[in-house]
């Protein structure tokens, strides 16, 4: 057995909701674009960047658009998504997970965030959180979304602990797809069926303790 020396945490659906807020504001872009986007055509939007986000939801509604209409709206679904996120308060973590990364840090173990939203700071700052990552990894900061696994090699690299002594929390089928791709550790936030590549799926981190980073 060996116990892990890094947690990698996504942000979006793992330490906060944000989802929702995507979720509105893409079936907002898409009802301005004359079709709906539904719950289960917005899996797809998930882990992945902004750009290939619009690409995705340009597909569904089987719409075509020049590159400059695609970063009108990609721009217009951005400042729906921050005026919905800039109300958020240390309320809006989600049951468990900062106490969890508490637990973490508390037995030596380093923190990254490792998210591929350019809104990660905005978020970190409004839920005060912060501080409790030593390397954040964010959109910013990538030239490769998820699934590939850029993000995380990134705080791996920075942090000098290696892929494997690593685990990725996620929420999202390219999320695990990149820890998987990165040589890493994951553990699944959420749905079994739908993360079901994850090595290891909890429903969140209510009752959550550290024998989950036993390998």
């Amino acid at each position: 057995m060996s116990f892990i020396k890094h947690c990698i945490f996504d942000l979006d659906g793992v330490i906060v909701d944000t989802a929702k807020f995507h979720y509105l504001a893409w079936k907002r872009l898409a009802k301005e674009l004359g079709f709906e986007l539904k719950p289960i055509q917005n899996e797809r939007l998930k882990g992945v960047s902004r750009v290939q986000s619009l690409e995705i939801l340009l597909s569904i509604g089987n719409i075509k658009a020049s590159d400059a209409e695609k970063s009108r709206m990609a721009d217009q679904k951005n400042e729906w998504y921050v005026q919905y996120i800039s109300s958020m308060t240390p309320k809006d973590i989600l049951p468990g997970a900062k106490e969890f990364i508490l637990k973490v840090r508390e037995n030596g173990i380093k923190t990254s965030l490792g998210s591929v939203s350019k809104n990660a700071a905005l978020i970190l700052e409004k839920i005060a959180i912060t501080h409790l990552f030593d390397c954040i990894v964010d959109g910013t900061r990538i030239t490769k979304a998820k699934p590939d696994p850029q993000v995380f090699l990134i705080s791996c690299e920075e942090l000098a602990v290696t892929p494997s002594e690593s685990v990725v929390f996620e929420d999202s089928i390219a999320g695990i797809q990149a820890a998987l791709a990165g040589g890493m550790h994951s553990i699944g936030i959420g749905n079994a069926k739908i993360l079901s590549m994850a090595e290891r799926i909890i429903p969140d981190f209510t009752h959550v303790d550290m024998s989950i980073l036993v390998y």
